[in-house]
């Protein structure tokens, strides 16, 4: 069965599947790998359609898998129903990809992206799953693709109606409309701007843990709590807790402000520019198992917000200036992902990037040449924060902690800091 946003069932579907769990690797199938759109990347065009009121469209493509070209030889047993006495002993030989197939997933988009790449799109290089076409009146097209949903927006109207057409004549398409539901999650436009909320998700996850009725809390985790393994012997059902840990990370995609925890609804609106922002920060020596520093950032889009992370370091910081050297250097490899992407959008600025941070001696630090022994073991940090601030792609003002966005990222805060924050 196929789900709306609100629940009820779209459609019913049945299909035929092939038995994949029975192909061995170098004989029936290859390479494996399919890419998929980045979360992030569908936040970015969502934040510049609500800055410059781009549209949005979307379209489902039917039996995606149909239509992939197979380069191996595969074979399959004649499906119940099609056999007869007389063809006793005989298989298929599978031209095209056929759903459970290994492969399946790499054949499609193999074939979709030489469809688009036909028809004058090119593969943008910050993300290949997003394709995009330049007008000769400056006008832009993009489109991105999550196996076969596809979304489209952009600011050139009458090519946004040739390539629905080309899609339904290559392939077999459902026009959607506008922009509703993608992914789980609910989209909603209005003149403030978009709203993307994952409500459904939501009732969902309750309803399977048996806490549809729970009373609400302030904050996702206790202030100052620190995370730290479990000396409990009580046995748990692991496999559940993988799952119930993994649905809390995907939720996070809408709500960044209960990333820290497992590891409301998002607004995005027109806000009148499109500068690129970053807020990092760290919890030096937070984690009470083996004191490593836990980095979060959080960057911003023409106001809104698109991309955070929340992430214990893989190193021990010496200093509290290191901890927050290496959230730095991770929120600016991020701010240099969107600043490519935005002028592959046809997006330009040249003003600096404003990565704010609330610790002066990592800001110090970065700007002054000189080497000290005790940060010689983040110099490969510090050269590069220094090199981005010397080619003027960046700036790193100071903004005091109960400002800096990016803490509820980094620990447990009290309900001032998170409501602010969030």
């Amino acid at each position: 069965m196929k789900h709306k946003a609100d629940g009820s069932i779209e459609r019913f579907k049945a299909r035929l599947v092939a038995k994949g769990y029975t192909q061995t690797y170098g004989i029936d199938y290859q390479e494996t790998f399919a890419l998929v759109a980045k979360i992030n990347t569908i936040r970015v065009l969502l934040s510049l359609a609500a800055n410059l009121e781009w549209p949005l469209q979307q379209f489902d493509m039917k039996n995606a898998f149909l239509h992939g070209d197979l380069e191996e030889e595969v074979y399959m047993d004649i499906p119940p129903g099609f056999s007869t006495s007389s063809e006793s002993g005989k298989v298929c030989r599978l031209r095209k990809s056929l759903y459970g197939l290994k492969q399946s997933p790499r054949a499609w988009f193999g074939r979709f992206t030489h469809s688009m790449r036909k028809y004058g799109y090119h593969q943008s290089q910050s993300d290949h799953t997003l394709f995009l076409k330049h007008s000769n009146e400056g006008k832009i097209t993009a489109l991105i693709v999550y196996v076969d949903d596809i979304v489209v927006t952009g600011n050139d109207i009458v090519e946004m109606g040739k390539l629905k057409t080309y899609l339904a004549k290559e392939f077999e398409i459902k026009d959607l409309g506008t922009l509703r539901y993608f992914l789980g999650i609910e989209v909603a436009r209005s003149k403030e701007g978009i709203f993307v909320s994952q409500r459904k998700y939501v009732l969902d996850l309750l309803v399977e843990t048996g806490m549809l009725a729970c009373k609400p809390i302030d904050t996702p985790i206790e202030q100052n709590h620190k995370l730290g393994e479990d000396i409990d012997d009580t046995p748990i059902d692991k496999e559940r807790y993988q799952k119930l840990v993994g649905k809390l990370i995907y939720l996070s995609h809408t709500r960044p402000d209960i990333a820290y925890a497992v590891r409301k609804g998002l607004m995005l609106y027109k806000n009148g520019h499109l500068e690129v922002e970053g807020y990092t920060d760290a919890d030096w020596a937070g984690s009470i198992t083996d004191r490593r520093s836990t980095s979060g950032y959080c960057t911003f889009v023409g106001g809104n917000l698109v991309t955070w992370r929340s992430k214990k370091q893989s190193v021990v910081a010496r200093s509290s200036a290191e901890a927050e050297f290496r959230a730095m250097a991770h929120g600016i490899c991020e701010m240099l992902w969107l600043k490519a992407m935005l002028k592959e959008l046809g997006v330009h600025s040249k003003d600096p990037m404003k990565l704010y941070c609330d610790n002066k001696a990592a800001i110090s630090i970065a700007h002054n040449p000189v080497q000290h022994d005790r940060t010689k073991h983040v110099e490969v940090d510090r050269h590069f924060i220094k090199e981005k601030l010397t080619e003027g792609l960046i700036c790193t003002p100071f903004v005091r902690t109960e400002n800096q966005l990016a803490d509820i990222l980094t620990k447990g805060v009290s309900n001032k800091i998170f409501n602010s924050g969030s």
